[in-house]
């Protein structure tokens, strides 16, 4: 088994609300609430969830562009919860982030070169002469040319400029990239060559990814394990495979059963779920998805389920699985 390159535990993230000409406290938007996983070297984690959910919150989280409310990050043995802001930077270089619009992740005003340059100058890495050497060799490795480099993001496609994303991401030699709805902006023909791109820089690079999504689809291609998030909380993590041949928790369920099939005479079990998300100031008691689900048991509504582990490395956060563990 590879080694685990990041541990995630108990992580929390609580926006306060604020309310009235005093601007006082009146609450919280629990936009995460205690998550925890493991990401191990040279895999692709696949963060799967409803808009709202918490999976991008997460993942700025685990950069510490948002400082958590509780809960702890390791990182190749580190915990980077605990680093100072002059140590954080030193680690980014090893952590890096492909945002979800190509449009707004790019400096308008700095040219293509500039761009990709900014990281290496930033933490201190080559020469003038080296760091035009990188870039260049970048441009190549994500398919763009030389004569790039000194064209400015405007003058590119949706799929171009999310190339200078990875191609960005990729400047600092990072061990794993923490990529947000990487291609939801883009068009379903540039998604495909996109997704491929990255699964080649995993295998040349040997880089670790956690990759956020809404598209099942999409992070069936790319994922070797799943985790689905609900109203903050992880209720399913298994092998990618495990998780669409046999899902175990109801709001997974329903999920893959949305899912389009290019088949008029499939005939999948629909599973019904009633009414909308509740909201994150608010959240249900007992499991946030008992509201919703169909096999709701009285228990449901007043105890939170554990995260557990009901076969080799299936993990489900629900009451009905309980009675299997013993």
């Amino acid at each position: 088994m590879s080694k685990v390159l990041l541990k995630v535990e108990g992580l929390k993230k609580y926006f306060p609300i604020r309310k009235g000409v005093l601007n006082k406290q009146v609450g919280y938007v629990k936009a995460v609430d205690d998550v925890s996983f493991e990401v191990f070297e040279g895999e692709t984690l696949g963060i799967v969830g409803e808009s709202g959910c918490g999976k991008s919150t997460t993942g700025r989280l685990l950069m510490r562009l948002l400082e958590p409310t509780e809960g702890k990050v390791e990182f190749a043995g580190q915990q980077i919860s605990e680093l100072s802001k002059d140590e954080m930077r030193k680690a980014r270089r090893d952590i890096q982030m492909i945002f979800q619009d190509p449009y707004a992740s790019l400096n308008p005003r700095h040219s293509i070169g500039k761009i990709l340059e900014e990281p290496l100058i930033v933490h201190g890495m080559g020469s003038a002469k080296e760091r035009k050497q990188k870039v260049l060799e970048l441009l190549e490795i994500v398919g763009l040319n030389e004569y790039h480099i000194n064209r400015y993001p405007h003058q590119f496609s949706g799929g171009q400029r999310q190339r200078i994303g990875i191609a960005r991401a990729l400047m600092t030699n990072p061990r794993l990239i923490i990529a947000d709805e990487p291609v939801s902006a883009l068009d379903v023909s540039i998604q495909s060559q996109v997704l491929n791109l990255l699964q080649e820089l995993q295998k040349d690079l040997k880089l670790t990814y956690i990759f956020i999504s809404h598209d099942l689809g999409v992070v069936r291609h790319i994922s070797n394990r799943v985790g689905v998030m609900y109203l903050g909380k992880l209720v399913e993590l298994t092998a990618s495979e495990d998780l669409y041949a046999e899902p175990l928790h109801p709001y997974t369920q329903a999920l893959l059963a949305s899912v389009p099939v290019p088949d008029p005479t499939f005939e999948r079990e629909q599973i019904i779920i009633s009414g909308d998300i509740p909201s994150a100031s608010n959240p249900p008691s007992g499991c946030a998805f008992h509201p919703r689900c169909p096999f709701k048991k009285e228990q449901c509504s007043q105890v939170v389920p554990k995260m557990q582990e009901v076969k080799p490395g299936h993990y489900v956060a629900c009451h009905l699985y309980e009675a299997t563990q013993h």
